[in-house]
């Protein structure tokens, strides 16, 4: 029969041995709770869509700065920009971003990257 000392000083607990097998199925159980949770959360992420988010931001301000974006331009883009990560924000409201959701953000993405190039590039400049 092992032993330890409780947190009292001369205070002596004995231990069965089958708390040592109990421990060890609850550290299991704890291990496996936890990595479902971490792939439930993995679920969540979108760093593909947040990357290009940032990316597509980026160039929305690299046009203002040029002059090759009008403001009226920007603030029709960046409307767009908040629109999809309204989008993004209820596709993660339930935890988990299903294939479908990332596909829509995808084809938002798309057609954004599109429409700022097409902006970018018209006739019209900042005067």
């Amino acid at each position: 029969m092992a032993a330890f000392y409780d947190r009292e000083p001369g205070h002596f607990v004995p231990t069965a041995k089958g708390n040592t097998m109990n421990s060890t199925i609850r550290m299991g159980a704890a291990l496996i709770l936890f990595s479902v949770a971490g792939m439930a959360l993995a679920d969540n992420e979108t760093p593909r869509a947040d990357a290009r988010q940032e990316n597509q931001e980026a160039r929305v301000e690299q046009g203002v700065a040029s002059g090759e974006l009008t403001q009226r331009e920007a603030n029709r883009l960046e409307a767009r920009e908040e629109h999809i990560d309204n989008v993004e924000e209820r596709a993660k409201a339930d935890g988990v971003v299903t294939r479908r959701e990332r596909v829509k953000l995808e084809v938002k993405q798309d057609r954004t990257s599109r429409a700022i190039a097409k902006q970018k590039h018209d006739r019209q400049d900042r005067h």
